[in-house]
């Protein structure tokens, strides 16, 4: 499922392109958001679905060395641990995964099966399979493992998949790094006699809802938010703050003074690290410096109205 600071970033992306364009269509860019977030849940799936996809691709070159006309020993008695795997099992027989792909037409790799082949020929051919394919021991926690190191190191940094999802869905670009996490964890997840459920996109309500509020928020109240920063940058006019920079800064604002329940330390946190990953070396500092002092301030003159967890 989504989290807050991956939340946060698809909210700082969709408030850049609505300001940058000078657009003032607010209700088609929190449709465009709102949209974009709903369909990770499709990337998700369709990163889930290779797994079984290696697993077909190993059963049909069993039957292909089976029927030669002159088939050797190891031919005709195949090792079949990968085939056999039970995470395999847990992620075909998922009724709410195979009701999932109906729905929305997920049937990607029938079409592009070419993806699937070069990440199985590539696999065949490493350490981590044969080192698998020779143990003799197995557990399903073993089983987990082979198949998250499986996905960690030949599905999950696959350039060519990546430019696949790119063409799919442009908004994936940064996403391609969350849902391979979020795979990860589920598959880490995953016990032997429990059938896999595939979860939701949100945690709740409040996430669901945490999307709207704080991008509505923000570019309703972008100029006001603005001069709240004047003075809190006495080496910089406002117009030469970086337009990313000035964003992360005006939500983080937003958070201060319309959710109650999120720590402005959270908040400022939050900022800090999405700045280290889409801004300048030097942003982080200068967020975490001017948010600090907006926060001081807000403190100061009472404006702050936290409850609950908010407090802390």
């Amino acid at each position: 499922m989504i989290n807050r600071r991956h939340i946060r970033v698809k909210v700082m992306q969709s408030v850049y392109a609505l300001l940058t364009s000078n657009s003032d269509n607010l209700v088609k860019e929190e449709k465009f958001l709102v949209t974009s977030i709903d369909k990770m849940y499709d990337l998700y799936v369709l990163m889930l679905d290779i797994l079984p996809r290696l697993q077909n691709i190993a059963k049909e070159q069993i039957d292909i060395s089976k029927n030669k006309f002159f088939p050797t020993e190891e031919n005709l008695k195949p090792n079949t641990k990968f085939v056999d795997n039970k995470v395999f099992a847990l992620i075909e027989e998922s009724i709410s995964f195979q009701t999932y792909k109906e729905e929305n037409g997920i049937d990607n790799w029938h079409l592009e099966e070419k993806y699937i082949r070069t990440i199985y020929d590539n696999l065949v051919q490493s350490a981590l399979y044969k080192k698998y394919m020779e143990s003799s021991s197995t557990s399903f926690k073993k089983e987990v493992s082979f198949i998250v190191d499986l996905y960690s190191d030949f599905i999950a940094p696959n350039d060519k998949l990546a430019d696949y999802y790119e063409d799919l869905n442009i908004s994936w670009v940064d996403d391609i790094p969350f849902v391979n996490t979020w795979v990860v964890k589920t598959l880490q997840s995953l016990k032997e006699s429990k059938t896999l459920v595939i979860g939701t996109m949100y945690k709740d309500d409040d996430d669901r809802k945490f999307v709207s509020d704080l991008f509505r928020k923000v570019v309703l109240n972008h100029t006001a938010f603005e001069k709240e920063i004047e003075n809190k940058t006495p080496n910089w006019e406002t117009d030469r703050i970086a337009d990313l920079d000035m964003i992360l800064i005006k939500m983080g604002i937003c958070e201060f003074l319309n959710f109650h329940s999120i720590p402005t330390k959270a908040t400022i946190n939050e900022y800090i690290e999405i700045a280290k990953d889409y801004s300048t070396a030097k942003s982080s500092f200068f967020i975490n410096g001017v948010l600090d002092k907006v926060c001081k301030d807000f403190e100061k003159n009472n404006r702050l109205n936290k409850m609950g967890r908010g407090i802390l």
